[in-house]
Order: C-alpha cells, then structure tokens, then sequence
C-alpha cells in the first residue's frame, strides 16, 4: 500500500488540502449565516446551490477540459474557488450567498473532476483500487481536519473565510507541479433514468433519496447546531462526527457487502440511519447523544453509497457500467439538490429539532423500499457480484467510473482464480 501511494502521494495531499478548504467552508455557511440572523429556509437555499453547481460542473467541466487542456481549467477554477471563498464575508445577504455557493460548487466539482483524471491516470489496473481508497480516505480526512481549523478564529470575522482560501490556493502546487501529462478525459453520457431503473429499481430510488439526507447533514447540520444554541466548537464537533463514522464504519460495510445479500444490508443500514436520528430527536439537547446520533447516521451514509454504487453494477454488464455511472451520480445530485430544501422549510416551520425526523424519515423510505424489494427480484448469488469499493458522495463522475471498471474487473479475476 505504501508503494502505491508513495508514487500519488502529492495528488492526495492536494486532495486533503482542497477538503480542509471546503470542508471549512461548508461549517462555515451555517455558523456565519446564524450570526447574520439567516432563517433555516434561507440557508436551505443556500446549501441546494451549492449542489446545483456541483452538478453542472460534473457535466459541462470535461467538455472545457477538452478545449482548452486540464492545466487551464484546473487553474480557472481553482482561482474562482479561492476568490469566491474571500468573497462570502463581504456579501453577506442570502441571494448573494446562493450565487457563490453556486459558483463554489460548480468550481469543485470541475476540480474533482480535473484531479481524479490525473489520479486515475497515475495507477495500474493492479494498483488503482488501493489509489481510490487512499484518495477516499483523504477526501474524508481533509473533511474530518477542517472542522478542527474552525476552532482557531471566529466566524463572525472574515479570517477562517480566508483561511479556508488559503488553503485551496496552495492545494494547487502539488497537484499541478506532480501531473507530468494531461490525461485523456472521457466520461460517458449518463443512462437515462428511465433505462437506470429498469435496470436497477433500488439502486436509482435509493441513491435519490440517499442525496437528500447526505445534503442534509452536509448542508444543514451546522444550521441545526447554530439554531439549537450550541457553540462554535461543539458544532464543529457535531459535523466531524458525521464523517468519523463513515470513516470507521466504510470497512466492516464493505466487508459485509462481499458476502451477504446487499438488499439485507442496505436494509440494516437504512434502518440504522433511522434510528440514530431517532436517538438525535429525542436527545433534547444533550451533547453526547446528539454525538452519538451523528456518527451513525453519517456513518452509514457514505458506505450505502458505495452500495448503491456496488449493487447498481451487480444487475448490469460491464459495458452499461460506465453510463450508469453518471446516471446515479446525477440521481444523486437531484436528491442533494432537493433534500436541504425539504429540511429548510420543515425546520423553518416546526423547529430546528425538524433536522432529525426528515433525515429519519428519508433513511426509513430506503429501508422500507429495500425491503419491498426483496420480494420482487431473486437475490443475486454472491459469487456472481461485483467487488464492493468505498466511494465517497463527493466524487466525480470519473471516479465512480473508475470504481465501477476495477470492481467488475477485481470480480472476474477472484471468479477466474476459484475455477482455477
């Protein structure tokens, strides 16, 4: 493992860089936006844009890069980023946070995009999925240290906005002075949902609905913590929770994920996301449960999107991979996109404590509809599925692709080795 990352290594560390830029900003939003006196609905809006743009970078950034180069583009953005950044404290009203978050979030997707390429093309068909979960593991650990930078300055200035620029900008140098060639780019035009859920029911229903709680907690849990009183500090903590448990809990999913029925586990899953926010509602304010709430419930979010991922592909052949790739990818981003929407209103009319029984209630639908599932399809036999590989929601469309091809390709080869 050491080897492989040893000749990457650069591009993760930009990697962790550009997450503790924007993981930094993503508390941020709801930490200034409470001192701003921001309503829930408000910061809902807010926090969609940012999704919005993120799936518009998906799909127009390789279009960009093959007309003027992945350098220029990387750049571009990376310099829009940084400077939209700067300019949240300076603008504080809410349409002109929608606009940048907008803008920040279209530039980070085309970031994602630009630099899974180069880390796609820096590995072997032996090495890249050791590559891609060395980059899934940064991506988190750069989310899990930003929330640690947020105690070291005060929201209500403009020094950890510019802190989190800061960081973006030099994230920039081992990124582009490691990339010695530009890679091709090629991302296949995404399934038509139509096609993806006949293909797969569960996974296209499922990883809609999983985007909206993972937007949710991403977007508005420092709201929450914000609207519920607690300090700067605890709610750096709250977020940091959500992604301490998809870090710790990615391994024993995915090791479950190559050995059971994955409609029984999404189901578990689900069900546990459920009940955590269940434990979160009726925490009445107490710091620990509310902890414990956010590291389950975040913590089985991320591996269920690799499952989503990993299941999706069990019901298709290797040449529908890719194209079904984008499709959950965009799937996804529709239920990002609409999810902090639905949570904003119900916390601007009920509460912010609404927090928990709308991502409760999203997580039950899943369980409800993996469970409705398994009456209507045969269980696919395990030695005919594909290899399970953690996926973080934040990935681009290449690296979801690049998943996909090393978990058919890592399936047939243990099949070929067993015959053997």
């Amino acid at each position: 493992m050491l080897k492989t990352i040893s000749g990457v290594w650069p591009l993760l560390l930009g990697i962790v860089l550009i997450m503790l830029g924007n993981g930094m900003h993503f508390t941020l939003i709801g930490l200034r936006g409470g001192i701003e006196g921001f309503s829930a609905a408000e910061l809902a809006i807010v926090t969609s844009m940012y999704f919005m743009g993120f799936l518009s970078g998906a799909r127009f950034t390789p279009r960009l890069i093959q007309r003027v180069g992945h350098v220029r583009v990387f750049a571009a953005l990376g310099s829009f980023m940084s400077a939209g950044l700067i300019a949240f404290p300076l603008l504080t009203e809410p349409w002109a946070w929608a606009v940048l978050r907008l803008l920040v979030g279209f530039c980070m997707s085309g970031i994602y995009v630009t630099a899974e390429s180069w880390l796609n093309d820096a590995s072997t068909n032996e090495t890249r999925g050791k590559v891609l979960s060395a980059y899934m593991i940064a991506q988190t650990l750069g989310i899990i240290g930003a929330q640690g930078l947020l105690t070291l300055g005060d929201a209500g200035t403009s020094v950890l906005f510019i802190g989190a620029s800061i960081l973006v900008s030099i994230s920039f140098a081992p990124i582009l002075l490691s990339a010695t060639q530009a890679p091709s780019i090629v991302v296949a035009r995404p399934m038509l949902l139509r096609h993806l859920f006949l293909g797969s029911p569960l996974g296209t229903v499922g990883i809609f609905l999983l985007g909206s709680a993972y937007a949710t907690q991403t977007g508005m849990g420092a709201v929450f913590g914000s609207q519920i009183g607690m300090t700067a500090t605890q709610i750096a903590l709250f977020v940091a929770m959500l992604f301490a448990g998809a870090l710790l809990l990615q391994f024993p999913i995915g090791w479950l994920s190559d050995r059971m029925d994955r409609r029984k586990l999404i189901f578990a899953a689900a069900l546990l996301g459920a009940a955590s926010c269940l434990l979160g509602g009726i925490t009445n304010g107490h710091i620990w449960p509310l902890m414990a709430a956010a590291f389950f419930a975040g913590g089985v979010t991320t591996p269920l999107y690799a499952l989503f991922l990993a299941y999706t592909n069990d019901s298709l052949s290797a040449d529908d991979m890719p194209a079904a790739s984008g499709g959950l990818v965009f799937t996804f981003g529709l239920g990002a996109i609409a999810g902090p929407l639905i949570t904003g209103w119900a916390m601007q009319s009920m509460g912010p404590y609404a927090f928990w029984p709308v991502m409760g209630g999203t997580f039950a639908m899943i369980a409800a509809y993996a469970l409705y599932r398994m009456t209507q399809r045969a269980v696919i036999p395990v030695t005919e599925t594909e290899s399970y590989l953690g996926v973080v929601p934040t990935a681009s469309p290449v690296a979801v692709e690049a998943a996909g091809v090393w978990a058919a390709e890592h399936a047939e080869a243990e099949r070929e080795a067993e015959v053997s």
